[in-house]
């Protein structure tokens, strides 16, 4: 646990910079605790600052509260979906907030874990569950789904070519025998894919796994969800920070952050505005935010992080 509670989170420096509050008293959400590194950082920046935390996962908060100790009168942990975050904030008087930070996908410790099944470099079972109280399983969506409901999960979660022919694989199996472990899983996309994932350098079970954590975690929808209710809780000149690990994740950031800042949204074809629409958000990145070099020598993982900040108008 300990080389977890060390571990730092990914473009740390980023994160701090463009939410530096001047020690101001403020209120920020992080809405993927984990074992609260990024907290830390920020209210080790701002001495103003109060902090509500969201994970899924009740081993991260039990971690996040042992980092996090010399700041407890700072800091409030909630359990749940950060899909879930003004009913959290309402619970603690919170009409509104300064900043909030959303670091979207699997955790350090959870892929690390072979028992939660997120990896498929190491054997576990078949879980993939940010949430351990949640009912749906990677197991239960291998060997129970439809052969449709599986392509549409790899196609739209995975964006694998040869989605028909891996769910093909994946039912013949089954019917021999359930898929009970990573190990089961990983073979299965090593036979269908003939060991290559979308692109050449991926390993075949990259993808499927990343499809189908998403669907049993609902990902995309949650950050959908998190986005919406995030612009309502901002305050005038509040800072919205999404760190996003794959293009599927940051396509829905970019989406988000591009549509509210849009002033004029009349037709082309018009010669001049009628609509007088304002844009609400100000992005705040040219493009995203990578690692730089020593974070990259430091922290591998943090390779495919992107980070996309915007201030609200």
């Amino acid at each position: 646990m300990t080389e977890f509670l060390e571990h730092k989170p990914v473009l740390y420096r980023e994160v701090v910079e463009f939410m530096n509050f001047a020690d101001r008293k403020v209120r920020i959400i992080d809405g993927t605790l984990g074992n609260g590194g990024h907290t830390k950082l920020l209210l080790e920046a701002n001495s103003g600052a109060e902090v509500l935390g969201i994970d899924r996962d009740t081993q991260a908060l039990e971690r996040a509260a042992i980092n996090l100790k010399e700041f407890s009168d700072r800091v409030h942990f909630f359990h749940g979906t950060f899909s879930n975050m003004r009913e959290f904030a309402t619970e603690l008087g919170w009409d509104e907030v300064d900043g909030i930070l959303l670091d979207i996908g699997v955790s350090s410790p959870q892929l690390d874990d072979a028992k939660r099944g997120f990896s498929w470099r190491m054997d576990g079972p078949l879980d993939m569950r940010m949430d351990r109280k949640s009912p749906l399983t990677a197991s239960r969506i291998l060997n129970n789904y439809s052969k449709e409901e599986l392509i549409d999960i790899f196609r739209k979660y995975g964006e694998i070519p040869q989605a028909a022919k891996l769910a093909d694989f994946i039912i013949r199996r089954r019917e021999i025998k359930p898929l009970q472990t990573t190990a089961d899983f990983v073979a299965v996309c090593d036979e269908a894919l003939g060991g290559k994932g979308r692109a050449k350098s991926l390993p075949a079970p990259t993808l499927p796994f990343q499809a189908i954590r998403i669907a049993v975690n609902d990902e995309l929808g949650e950050l959908e969800r998190a986005l919406q209710q995030s612009f309502g809780l901002l305050a005038k000149g509040g800072i919205l920070e999404v760190i996003s690990f794959h293009s599927l994740e940051d396509r829905i950031a970019k989406h988000f952050m591009k549509e509210l800042s849009c002033g004029c949204i009349c037709p082309p074809s018009f010669p001049v505005c009628v609509c007088n629409h304002k844009p609400e958000l100000e992005i705040l990145t040219k493009g995203v935010i990578t690692a730089q070099k020593d974070e990259l020598e430091e922290n591998k993982r943090s390779s495919c992080a992107k980070l996309r900040i915007a201030r609200k108008l």
